[in-house]
């Protein structure tokens, strides 16, 4: 990775040896408290964070001639572009300043949180490393603290801001971009504390919950009176997190993702502020649509402590149907074909046979190991077996084999849940690997193609790659399996990754259709977006977090400059 004066080399500096004395900042301590530490450091009151990766508009300020939102026309241009999260960044390693964290600071948390906080090293590692995810930072957060209320959110947020020290909010921790990474240290807020169901309008169809609550919960809670809420990302996933992404899911080809999910919110801004963005009708002309913009924002904006959401009847009756394919393209026109004929599938998952042996190896299964298409068909009992039927024809017309369905309970459960399983019999497959997942999505017309021209380069690479994709809305993943430790690895991973993003951007898609930006998709964002929707946010970000305390580091890659 290009060193760490390049994180600073788009911003003005006042001086030389301000810029010297940045460059040699040291990474974190490991030691158990980080308030005992005799290694020197620089103080959070005379030095300013480097947030030049940040998605802010705006740095930590601190000092006072210091303008964050100029860029420095002297560095040159490849210097920020290799930088990480730069266009020409090929690193995953997310580097950092770290300096002592305010006593004073520490103090107020204490009195806010009581002792709902930790600075126990084990615990701040674990926050500091995404479970799921090869990205990682060279800091951990300083201290965590686990709020209880809304209003202990706004009174941490408050302190932080007033200290200026950095904040990263922290839900279920299944993102697989480094967005919970703290490469600055400073304070992260688990939310895990605040999941009630605050109240439940079943003749309206919406819940108000807090962010903690995972959606498996939800819907345990919602089963008794008929309801549930329709999206399913990834298990223990939890309903802020899922906000901060804009996630979706398998059954977003149905009921659409978040954003078509979250009827309002309550959110915490950088200065303590709690906002609400709607009110609790369906439908509202009513100014601006700060849901939206919040939902998506990856926390970086502000953080979500409630959330008002869309929910849906549980259908009467649904079958599962799975049938073969001799190649992935065969599989994808098929789910193609079937959207196109109007059918109102639920779900339609597309496996390789490198996935169907992961499921084989991890759950002691005996799928036959060729492309594989999942249908779910919703509705009355007799609606969903047309529907079934009908696809079978589709299936049989486009080199499909072994169609088989399920109505019992179930095995309709054990399919879906050898499907949701899918990363970790990845894993099992190949026990000692990381993954760097794909989350690429193209329309639906394209996305035969870029499935075949990407399902060559994975059959052709060193690496084990398994594709799994959500075929119904031209969403697909490509779990690479690698060992970071190898140079070699984590290049052909690179290399992988960028060739399904580059040609899904070429397709006029997406380099992420569900899983966010965090750190490792901020390179492709000007490609995709431009550079002047790229500053439109990061304006955005500089008038609500101009102090650049909320998750910085994170969705607006470093050469974008205002």
């Amino acid at each position: 990775m290009s060193n760490f004066s390049s994180w600073f080399s788009r911003l003005r500096s006042s001086s030389n040896y301000f810029y010297r004395t940045i460059h040699n900042i040291t990474t974190h301590s490991n030691a158990t408290n980080v308030l005992t530490s005799h290694r020197p450091r620089m103080t959070w009151t005379g030095s300013v964070l480097p947030l030049a990766v940040a998605v802010c508009g705006a740095s930590f300020a601190l000092h006072p001639h210091f303008n964050p939102s100029l860029c420095d026309a002297s560095v040159p241009s490849d210097a920020i572009n290799n930088s990480f999260g730069g266009k020409g960044s090929t690193q995953y390693a997310v580097k950092g300043s770290h300096t002592e964290f305010p006593h004073e600071l520490l103090h107020e948390l204490k009195l806010i949180c009581q002792d709902n906080l930790s600075l126990d090293y084990d615990e701040r590692y674990h926050h500091g490393k995404p479970q799921n995810s090869f990205h990682k930072a060279v800091n951990i957060p300083d201290v965590i603290v686990y709020p209880r209320s809304e209003e202990e959110v706004s009174k941490i947020v408050k302190s932080c801001n007033d200290y200026k020290v950095p904040i990263v909010p922290y839900g279920g921790a299944t993102s697989i971009e480094g967005h919970t990474l703290s490469p600055h240290g400073g304070v992260c807020i688990d939310m895990s504390s605040m999941k009630r169901v605050k109240a439940l309008h079943v003749d309206d169809m919406d819940v108000v919950v807090e962010p903690g609550i995972g959606w498996m919960e939800l819907n345990e809670y919602l089963e008794p009176y008929g309801l549930f809420f329709p999206l399913d990302p990834g298990p223990g996933a939890s309903i802020g997190g899922m906000c901060a992404t804009r996630c979706s899911g398998s059954l977003a080809v149905r009921y659409g993702t978040m954003r078509d999910n979250v009827i309002s919110l309550k959110v915490v801004l950088a200065n303590g502020d709690i906002v609400k963005t709607a009110s609790r009708a369906r439908k509202s002309a009513a100014g601006y649509d700060l849901t939206r913009l919040v939902i998506g924002s990856e926390g970086t904006l502000g953080v979500v402590t409630e959330v008002t959401l869309r929910l849906q009847k549980i259908p009467q009756h649904s079958v599962v149907a799975m049938c073969n394919f001799p190649s992935v393209k065969d599989a994808a026109d098929v789910a193609i074909a079937t959207m196109m004929s109007g059918i109102q599938v639920s779900r339609v998952e597309l496996l390789d046979e490198v996935q169907v042996k992961a499921i084989n190896v991890a759950n002691g299964k005996n799928f036959l190991e060729c492309p594989t298409l999942m249908f779910e068909f919703i509705g009355t009992e007799a609606y969903a077996r047309e529907q079934t039927q009908i696809v079978r024809g589709i299936v049989s017309k486009h080199n499909g084999s072994d169609f088989v369905f399920a109505e019992e309970p179930e095995a309709k459960k054990e399919l879906w849940k050898v499907r949701k399983e899918a990363l970790w019999a990845c894993f099992a497959m190949e026990p000692n690997m990381e993954a760097m997942i794909s989350d690429v999505c193209v329309p639906l017309s394209h996305l035969a193609d870029l499935i075949s021209r990407s399902k060559k380069e994975l059959d052709a690479s060193p690496l084990v790659c398994t594709v799994i994709a959500h075929a119904g809305d031209g969403n697909f993943h490509t779990v690479i399996l690698f060992d970071p430790s190898r140079e070699e690895h984590r290049k052909e991973a690179e290399r992988l990754n960028s060739f399904m993003v580059h040609a899904a951007l070429s397709l006029e898609g997406t380099c992420t259709g569900e899983h966010g930006v965090g750190t490792g998709k901020m390179k492709y964002l000007e490609e995709e977006l431009g550079v002047e929707a790229l500053r439109t946010m990061k304006k955005i970000k500089q008038v609500l977090d101009p102090n650049n305390i909320m998750n910085p580091g994170k969705l607006i890659p470093p050469h974008v400059c205002l």
